[in-house]
């Protein structure tokens, strides 16, 4: 349980997203399961190449278009020219080795109908997997000081944390430049907080989030425990795929790192410490206490 006297800043979930498939569009959810491993059905599923390695909007910007809808048990795949795609969520392999950065993994390969599909969407041979039952993916020890917190296929950690704020101040720099402004969705967070200013989420342990209305006791801490360092995945628009440089651009301006050496971050990462649990909702109350060097 959180004590909110120890605050510094506080605010509220303003969206909640979850992104079923590694790489591909995201769902604005009202609500979520807060799991182990991050939001229910976050990066649950993701897309490999004929060796295992997985893909992303880095090499497949339109990727960015496969639009996945979640419903009892069925995930439902719509994509621009294509006939829709339901995929059972618990398809049973074959089982193969496959690999997200530098950790390999048991996955379970959808059905070859499936893998039809996307590959001729993306033009390229590829297959959709989810992570096997037995297979455990864990965050980067350095980062969670010692904690083992899984994850799925999400990049290194279960839950991504930006504000509405940070986003909000970038915009207004891309306005001067001449540049349209841009929507949350392209930092791809599972928690978009509303209230804090901008790049508070930079300077607080752990993102306390109250859980069951106002009033309720039940509080779920997530620490924000490392910086997400910046691809060009936020300047491709989700809306279109078309891919330019001007976020890049602007944030190599003002948002260079310590922490990482001097790279261009934006949004924090989380982990969900174990017995963490309930329900995130949109309007949750949230709070955190600032950190000083």
């Amino acid at each position: 349980m959180a004590n909110t006297d120890f605050f510094d800043v506080t605010g509220h979930i303003g969206q909640l997203w979850v992104f079923p498939i590694k790489s591909c569009a995201g769902i604005a959810v009202q609500s979520a399961r807060l799991l182990a491993t991050g939001l229910e059905h976050d990066r649950a599923f993701m897309l490999v190449d004929a060796r295992g390695e997985f893909i992303s909007q880095r090499e497949i910007a339109r990727m960015v278009l496969v639009q996945p809808a979640i419903g009892d048990g069925v995930m439902t795949v719509t994509a621009p020219g294509m006939e829709p795609l339901t995929v059972d969520m618990a398809f049973d392999g074959p089982e193969r080795e496959v690999r997200v950065w530098d950790d390999r993994v048991a996955g379970l390969q959808a059905p070859d109908a499936v893998n039809a599909w996307f590959s001729a969407f993306l033009q390229t041979e590829c297959y959709l997997v989810r992570m096997a039952p037995q297979a455990l993916r864990l965050s980067s020890k350095k980062w969670t000081r010692g904690v083992d917190a899984p994850t799925q296929f999400a990049d290194g950690f279960p839950v991504l944390v930006v504000s509405q704020a940070s986003v909000d101040e970038l915009n207004a720099r891309l306005t001067q430049a001449g540049e349209v402004p841009v929507v949350a969705e392209r930092f791809r967070a599972n928690i978009v907080v509303d209230g804090f200013q901008s790049h508070d989420e930079d300077r607080i342990e752990s993102l306390s989030v109250q859980q069951g209305g106002p009033g309720s006791q039940q509080w779920a801490d997530l620490p924000l425990v490392k910086p997400c360092a910046r691809c060009p995945i936020p300047d491709i628009d989700p809306a279109t795929a078309a891919s330019g440089t001007q976020v890049t651009d602007t944030l190599q301006t003002y948002r260079h790192d310590d922490r990482l050496d001097g790279a261009v971050t934006f949004g924090m990462n989380a982990y969900v410490p174990a017995g963490t649990g309930g329900v995130l909702r949109v309007g949750d109350a949230v709070g955190g206490a600032l950190q000083f060097d």
